[in-house]
């Protein structure tokens, strides 16, 4: 097989990039290593003619030493490093903005995508813990969520596409690499130690790029991260948790946010698809899965605690009955409001009492420390200053506009 024809046989293979130019321009477009899982990188170079072994070599040079230079990879050829410059690449999303937090927290903005591309958000929260130091990276899945939770920043910009596995794992490769960018290749290690599928869009809707995303954040060419370090959060796709329990094992997490249907279906509009009876009973036999490890030993429950909406006494004890067969640990989270918000933030006291409530019931639960209030660091605020490309912003603003000039006139 020729030279091209490989390149444009990986492309097709990994899903990294657009179909290759028309024939007549003779050019080819450059596959990109940066996404590839190791059984993809392994038949890329198989294909290429070359030892399967070469893949781990190669991905230990972008994944841990955080080379782009394939010239820097100096246990391959000469020859086989100047085939790879011909055909390949390693590039990462393009950083247009980021911003580092007094407290410790990173955010970048990326662009994704051709031209002008599309905007997408990584935060970086540091915290110490009875493991050490510990780094937490909330990676996006998508541009855009098409979901529309209502208390959310990220699904007031609407959805506009899926991300590829090359611009996932990139989020991840680009926050290590700001902690070594002036270190000596040799010198360099991974300085993120944890990683949440929790940022913008839903994870579970973008299946394969997050799968094969989170099997090179596992694979010890790669990252080598434990499957308790990387977590999965969802709103709530049934389907694809039963799928995900096939195919992987890795900490799950739920955006709950209501304890009733009714609530959740205001909420979480996913939730009219897939009520609370059969989410908690998904979750159940994800914990269940024959060949359960560590990773699956309970479910986290995200909850953000919205001012007179779910943070009453009445909620506290519907959450209790509703996990009452569900191991799991509760995460409370104090909303961060974004311009025209149509909800508030708890106050301290009822978020404690909150806690109390389900502590004494017997639940592991913890209030999320707000970090990185001074960079926006929620999920979604900064793109949604920098870019709003569908209407959906604006007619919710609108929305929002009118329900207070209702209310007004009401006395």
């Amino acid at each position: 097989m020729s030279t091209e024809a490989v390149a444009v046989s990986a492309v097709s293979d990994a899903q990294q990039h657009t179909p290759s130019a028309p024939a007549q321009e003779k050019t080819v477009e450059k596959v990109n290593l940066l996404g590839m899982s190791r059984p993809q990188m392994e038949k890329f170079f198989e294909d290429m003619g070359e030892k399967k072994f070469r893949a781990g070599q190669v991905m230990k040079w972008i994944h841990q030493y955080f080379v782009t230079d394939f010239s820097e990879m100096t246990n391959i050829s000469g020859k086989l490093r100047e085939k790879l410059e011909k055909i390949c690449k390693i590039k990462a999303p393009e950083v247009v903005h980021k911003n580092f937090s007094k407290d410790g927290t990173r955010k970048w903005v990326f662009r994704v995508g051709d031209g002008e591309g599309s905007l997408v958000e990584t935060v970086l929260i540091p915290a110490e813990d009875k493991t050490g130091s510990r780094k937490t990276l909330c990676i996006s899945s998508q541009v855009g969520c098409a979901l529309d939770c209502s208390f959310c920043s990220t699904g007031k910009q609407g959805f506009q596409r899926d991300l590829t596995q090359a611009e996932i794992i990139g989020q991840l490769w680009m926050a290590n690499y700001s902690y070594m960018e002036d270190v000596p290749i040799a010198d360099r290690e991974r300085s993120v130690t944890n990683v949440v599928m929790m940022g913008m869009g839903e994870p579970l809707l973008n299946y394969d790029a997050v799968l094969n995303s989170m099997r090179i954040m596992l694979d010890d060419f790669a990252y080598g991260m434990s499957k308790r370090r990387v977590t999965l959060s969802t709103s709530g796709v049934v389907p694809k948790i039963d799928q995900l329990a096939e195919d992987i094992d890795v900490a799950l997490a739920i955006s709950l946010h209501a304890t009733n249907n009714e609530l959740r279906n205001e909420l979480v509009p996913i939730n009219k698809k897939y009520p609370l009876e059969q989410l908690i009973a998904a979750c159940q036999r994800y914990i269940k899965k024959d060949g359960n490890e560590s990773a699956r030993k309970h479910v986290t429950i995200e909850y953000v605690m919205l001012d007179g909406v779910n943070d009453k006494p009445e909620h506290a004890q519907e959450m209790i009955k509703l996990l009452k067969d569900l191991p799991s640990k509760i995460n409370l989270i104090p909303f961060n409001p974004f311009p025209h918000a149509p909800y508030g933030r708890s106050s301290r006291n009822r978020i404690i009492s909150f806690q109390k409530t389900l502590s004494d019931a017997g639940f592991v639960c913890t209030i999320r420390q707000t970090r990185g209030d001074d960079i926006d660091a929620a999920c979604g605020q900064l793109v949604g200053q920098v870019a709003d490309r569908t209407r959906r912003a604006e007619q919710w603003k609108k929305k929002i506009a009118q329900s207070n000039e209702i209310m007004r006139s009401q006395g």
